[in-house]
C-alpha cells in the first residue's frame, strides 16, 4: 500500500484508477484498507475542488413535491393559502420562518436548504 495525499488532477486521476482496481476488495483485508482510505482521500479532493452548493429553495421544495408526488394544492396544506403557495412556487413570495418550520418538520426537507436566498 503507497497511500500519498492527492495534491494535483494528476494524482486525483491515479487515484481513481487505482480505486477501480481495488474496488471488490474485501474489508479487514490489505487491499480493503487500501480502498478505504483511498475513497477518503478522493472525497477529501472532490469536497475542495469540485464544491456542491445547496439547491435553490424553491427548486428544492419542486424537487420535494415530485419525489413525493405532491401537488400545489400539498404544498398549500403545509403552508396556508393555495394563492401563497403559488406565489412562492414562482418566487413572488419569501419563505417565512414557520414555512421553513413545517416544511422542514413535513417534508424533511433540510433547514439550511430553505433559509437560503433566492
Amino acid at each position: 500500500m503507497n497511500i500519498r495525499l492527492i495534491k494535483t488532477k494528476r494524482d486525483y486521476e491515479r487515484a481513481l484508477a487505482r480505486l477501480e482496481t481495488l474496488f471488490d476488495a474485501k474489508k479487514n483485508t490489505d487491499n480493503g484498507d487500501e480502498l478505504e482510505v483511498l475513497s477518503l482521500l478522493i472525497e477529501k479532493y472532490e469536497d475542495d475542488h469540485f464544491p456542491i452548493d445547496l439547491p435553490d429553495p424553491v427548486e428544492a421544495i419542486k424537487f420535494r413535491m415530485e419525489q413525493l408526488g405532491l401537488t400545489q394544492t400539498d404544498l398549500a396544506d403545509i403552508i396556508g393559502h393555495k394563492s401563497r403557495a403559488s406565489e412562492l412556487l414562482n418566487k413572488k413570495r419569501k419563505l417565512s420562518l414557520e414555512m421553513i418550520r413545517q416544511l422542514h418538520k413535513n417534508w424533511n426537507i433540510p433547514t439550511e436548504v430553505l433559509i437560503r436566498a433566492y
